[in-house]
């Protein structure tokens, strides 16, 4: 066995990622308020030694939800059922830096860290979503970069509160009637730009340190973010060369902020249609493609491009003469994405949303088991991931015939695990547990 491991999560979209999923005949649809639904995915993607699964969330709802399952769980609550019916795979959920407090979010995930046994992951947002301003008392949405600078000092001061109670601060001793060593746990006294916030935790330090920081923008702001920050990192590339670019981007800025390379897991999306044959998979791409329906498509599509081409003929060429590169928005990672296919493969607007469909910009791929396995060798080989956010195209079906098909070649290749080697999600990704700021150690070395 290869020492260096792929790692799979499984990333759960209530129907599965294509858009259409839920309209699909295999489609679990009717169960996607049922969390019994939701723990037997985790149980199944535990089954197989998944590395963790993962949950995303926005603080408004879809504009076009009523052309598809848009609506979330809150995902804190959501894995707080699923920690307690597995017992290994990681847990993480997307919270935004925009629309919460760090305090609040601290005694969340690290409830969830205690309470599954040091499994829990945050994926770490500013948000894009301009109409969840107004649900929060907000005139209008913070701009891209003034959204960044929040969530950096986010992240300085809710690092901080989970380090507030150093590691052997909880006594826990009834006979001596000590409970807590009060030298080891330390008021933070953060005061920035955004927040005011004393400090210390209500809680003691989690199994993990700190839940695992989870990143997923791949802007420029958010690449520097990612390379400062975090720990694992959920990007979507169409493109070998693209992914090859982004990978040695992070691990080089990562080596600028004196960070190993190796603690950063970078988790490209791949949503795959699976069938015994080429052509039965090509077919199946097909039938869900069949099921788009172009109002939610295009809505779909000037969220990502900023352009409405609603009055325009579905076969017709797309109308690249019409984007406006020179703005703002240009710099937006899925913006770059959707422009660059345009301007390779020169597509018509039907075109465009059928390649969108599948997984909203993740790399979609059709083909039997044995291709599907060679395309994630080659691109974990060849400097393009370290892993996998897995994207079934509908659920659970798609994920089944991945875990029970491919999954199998990946083991038998020497890539992917049997067991899992530890307890926690930190494990699995072969993380260090970071010690705590806060600690004798660590000041004496400042």
């Amino acid at each position: 066995m290869s020492d260096r491991q792929l790692s799979l999560n499984l990333f759960i979209y209530p129907g599965g990622h294509h858009e259409a999923a839920w309209r699909y005949k295999g489609s679990a649809a009717e169960r996607i308020l049922d969390v019994t639904y939701y723990q037997e995915l985790a149980q199944k993607a535990e089954a197989h030694k998944f590395d963790a699964i993962f949950f995303a969330d926005g603080p408004a709802l879809a504009d076009n939800v009523r052309y598809a399952q848009r609506f979330r769980f809150e995902p804190i609550t959501w894995l707080a059922a699923i920690a307690v019916a597995t017992r290994r795979i990681g847990l993480i959920a997307t919270a935004s830096t925009t629309y919460t407090e760090p305090y609040n979010l601290a005694r969340l995930f690290a409830s969830l860290d205690h309470l599954s046994g040091g499994r829990a992951g945050w994926n770490i947002v500013t948000t894009s979503t301009a109409q969840a301003a107004q649900n929060f008392g907000l005139p209008e949405h913070p701009p891209h970069h003034e959204r960044y600078e929040r969530a950096r000092e986010y992240l300085d001061v809710i690092t901080k509160l989970w380090d507030s109670w150093e590691d052997d601060a909880l006594i826990n001793d009834p006979v001596a009637g000590v409970f807590a060593d009060t030298d080891k746990i330390h008021a933070i006294n953060h005061a920035g730009k955004h927040f005011r916030v004393r400090g210390p935790l209500n809680i003691s330090r989690t199994p993990q340190g700190r839940p695992v920081y989870v990143q997923a923008g791949s802007s420029d702001d958010g690449r520097a973010f990612a390379a400062r920050f975090a720990e694992a990192i959920f990007t979507a590339h169409q493109t070998l060369a693209s992914a090859q670019e982004f990978y040695a981007d992070i691990k080089r800025q990562a080596r600028a902020y004196d960070r190993s390379p190796d603690q950063i897991k970078v988790l490209p999306g791949i949503s795959p249609f699976i069938a015994s044959t080429q052509t039965e998979a090509d077919r199946l791409q097909d039938e869900f493609n069949e099921l788009i329906q172009p109002e939610y498509s295009l809505t779909q599509l000037r969220q990502m491009i900023g352009l409405d081409l609603s009055g325009f003929d579905l076969d017709g060429r797309f109308p690249r003469h019409l984007i406006d590169t020179s703005a703002a928005r240009g710099v937006a990672s899925r913006f770059k994405l959707v422009v660059d296919i345009v301007d390779r493969e020169k597509p018509t607007i039907r075109q465009l949303v059928q390649r969108l469909a599948g997984a909203r910009g993740h790399w979609v791929i059709a083909g039997p088991p044995e291709k599907i396995a060679d395309n994630i060798q080659t691109w974990f080989e060849n400097g393009a991931a370290d892993g996998f956010n897995v994207m079934p195209p509908w659920l659970p079906g798609g994920f089944d015939v991945f875990a029970e098909q491919v999954v199998p070649i990946l083991r038998r290749r020497g890539l992917f695990r049997d067991d899992y080697a530890g307890t926690t999600l930190r494990d699995h990704y072969g993380l260090h547990r970071p010690p705590s700021a806060f600690s004798s150690t660590i000041q004496a070395i400042a």
